[in-house]
């Protein structure tokens, strides 16, 4: 005897169409006895039992064993003139006879009940029909009042308990948005419905093309920790991501994933997997995974709960991203307040720079020339020259002059908070980080860092900023997290670079960065013509300050100002004006010459009067007796016991130009 090719599933309630040839074959019976949702049974040509499975015998309320030699009708008594008619007409025809609407009251039952029965012809050896099998289904829409009731308070309950655990999800989340610090709370709330083992959420990093662990719940652990950098091929999280779909991981698709975060899972002892992202309108930005050490503790109906669960949980850190980013930027915009410069930008590019001497035109004329570039530009001059006026004319002339421009004075800042200033730091990063600090280096991004006094930049810090002029990145302190800035650096110093190169108190490779273009700005001892027009814009500017009114500045004043030596620059002569402006009692200036102290600037021919003269002096002469030969074995350099560069260096600083020491013979 040969079964039908038509293969079925004894939990379908749809009967199969073909006829069956063997009903009693092993097969037929592996299929049906067990069925939990479909009665199946078989009569004899006097319509007895002969075989009847438990889901039947449940139906018709008589044990099974009962059913056996009995009669149909006296089982069922109530429903055979509806069954017998049927069955019959299979015996004499040998043809099934399907879909037969049943209904009444079976015994044991006090409501009514609808059912579809399917009659199939069942043959003998010689193939005469001699018995008929009944496949009963009973219709859903006619269950009973009591299991109806019974199924929809099930529902209601569980229901409710759903909405229970979102109210008190979102209770805990409305109460403390660091989601760190909570998601140990989320996750025992969603163990009380699902009994999962681990969990976690990952959040994605456009940046690194990784999603990092943010927060875990694993009290069984003996290991796994948050802050776990995932690739999107590295286990159930990224396929997740991937997808954009939520997903259910058993552990034969766990153990296809070849990777050090799945493995970490797998020794753990995790075996089943429950994943879903964490989608805003934009995308998806991250997943939330919860484990378990059951095979198939997760089901899809589960699934919904999770998402929901999943879809707060994406609201919370998007709230709480935007606030972060929020008070970021108002920290920003308070440090750019506080450290930004040329805010008030007047008439002219050079406008705040004083003085039409040809020395300090040539430098203008450098300025203008440099500005465009993107060049880093290391102005050198002596305190009170003015550069970071200059710095502050390059950066309004440059192509970022809509960036910021952050100022950091290099010798104000303590040594050891330099580099939190410079590159800023994370909550916690040492002793008295209490919160996060943005840096002068990311608050100029899109903009100009001037750094004042860089020579007084320790050398432990020198590589870190030599890193942020070659790669343009770096890090704050306390984070591994890489920041790329666009910075143009202007740098300046009194000191002398190249010398303290020499003595390895500044990297050489650093100072070649820095002084891509070198701009040395002149003392005022050496544009004296400038003076009087700085010493009318000084009283000017103080006599409007204090309410005064200078009308003129006596001619023996003047010239006693421009015969000044001024060591201390224009800043002295700036300080002096404002005194002289708050002395004044008439409408002439009166300047305290007393202060004055020293003799004038010095002539030529005329005996020098301190170290620094002598000095100068000595390396003139040497000059003008190897005639400018500063190396060789002859040079000046090795006559005065110095290094070339040592030389050159005294050189700048003492501004010795060749027609000091040229001879005027030649």
């Amino acid at each position: 005897m040969s079964t039908s090719h038509v293969q079925f599933n004894s939990e379908n309630t749809n009967p199969p169409s073909a006829r069956i040839e063997d009903a009693e074959s092993e097969q037929w019976f592996a299929r049906y006895k067990n069925s939990k949702s479909v009665g199946f049974c078989v009569l004899d040509r006097q319509l007895r039992y002969v075989f009847i499975n438990e889901r039947l015998a449940n139906i018709n309320g008589v044990p099974a064993s009962a059913h056996i030699g009995q009669p149909l009708r006296l089982i069922i008594p109530s429903l055979a003139d509806q069954i017998e008619p049927a069955a019959q007409q299979v015996l004499a025809t040998g043809k099934p006879t399907l879909h037969v609407e049943i209904s009444g009251q079976r015994p044991r039952r006090a409501e009514d009940g609808k059912w579809f029965d399917h009659f199939y012809p069942i043959l003998d050896e010689s193939g005469a029909v001699t018995r008929v099998g009944i496949i009963v289904v009973e219709d859903a829409e006619h269950r009973t009042n009591d299991a109806a009731l019974r199924e929809l308070q099930e529902k209601l309950g569980s229901e409710t308990e759903r909405l229970q655990l979102l109210l008190e999800v979102n209770s805990v989340i409305s109460s403390n948005w660091n989601l760190t610090q909570v998601f140990p709370r989320i996750s025992a709330l969603i163990r009380r419905l699902l009994h999962h083992e681990y969990a976690s959420f990952a959040i994605y990093k456009p940046d690194t093309g990784l999603l990092v662990r943010e927060a875990i719940d694993f009290p069984l652990s003996k290991g796994l920790t948050s802050n776990v950098q995932i690739t999107l091929t590295d286990g159930p999280s990224g396929r997740t991501f991937q997808q954009r779909a939520s997903r259910i991981f058993r552990l034969e698709e766990l153990e296809t994933f070849k990777g050090e975060t799945t493995d970490r899972f797998l020794a753990e002892g995790i075996k089943s997997m429950c994943c879903v992202p964490l989608i805003r309108p934009s995308g998806p930005f991250g997943v939330l995974a919860l484990g378990s050490t059951r095979e198939d503790a997760f089901h899809q109906e589960e699934v919904g709960l999770v998402e929901l669960v999943a879809a707060q949980l994406a609201l919370a850190i998007e709230a709480s991203r935007t606030a972060r980013e929020a008070d970021s930027l108002k920290k920003r915009l308070e440090e750019e307040r506080k450290y930004l410069e040329g805010e008030v930008l007047a008439d002219g590019q050079f406008s705040e720079i004083i003085g039409e001497s040809t020395t300090l035109k040539g430098v203008l004329d450098q300025v203008a020339t440099v500005a465009s570039s993107h060049a880093n530009v290391l102005i050198l001059g002596e305190t009170g020259t003015g550069k970071e006026l200059i710095a502050r004319a390059i950066h309004r002339m440059s192509r970022v002059k809509k960036g910021p421009f952050v100022k950091l004075n290099c010798a104000a800042i303590p040594t050891g908070l330099l580099e939190s200033e410079l590159f800023g730091h994370e909550k916690g990063a040492f002793t008295g980080a209490i919160s996060q600090k943005i840096g002068r280096m990311e608050l100029a991004d899109g903009g100009t860092l001037f750094l004042d006094e860089v020579g007084e930049i320790p050398l432990e810090l020198q590589p870190k900023l030599l890193r942020v002029l070659q790669d343009q990145e770096f890090e704050r302190l306390g984070s591994n997290r890489t920041i790329r800035v666009k910075v143009r650096l202007l740098a300046a110093t009194n000191r002398d670079l190249e010398e303290s190169v020499a003595q390895h108190q500044f990297r050489s490779d650093l100072f070649y960065r820095l002084s891509v273009f070198p701009l040395r700005i002149p003392p005022l001892r050496e544009r004296s013509e400038d003076i009087p027009q700085l010493v009318r814009h000084f009283v000017r500017k103080f006599s409007e300050k204090v309410g005064r009114q200078i009308e003129s500045v006596p001619k023996e004043t003047m010239d006693a100002l421009s015969q000044w030596s001024w060591p201390g620059n224009v800043r002295e002569l700036e300080n002096l004006m404002e005194r002289s402006v708050i002395l004044s009692q008439g409408k002439a200036l009166q300047v305290p010459l007393t202060e004055l102290q020293g003799p004038p600037r010095k002539v030529d021919g005329q005996k020098a009067e301190n170290l620094g003269d002598a000095e100068r002096e000595h390396i003139v002469r040497v000059l003008r007796e190897t005639r400018g030969v500063i190396s060789g074995p002859n040079g000046a350099a090795r006559r005065l016991g110095l290094k070339r560069t040592t030389l050159q260096s005294k050189i700048r600083r003492l501004q010795i130009s060749r027609s000091d020491y040229e001879d005027p013979q030649h």
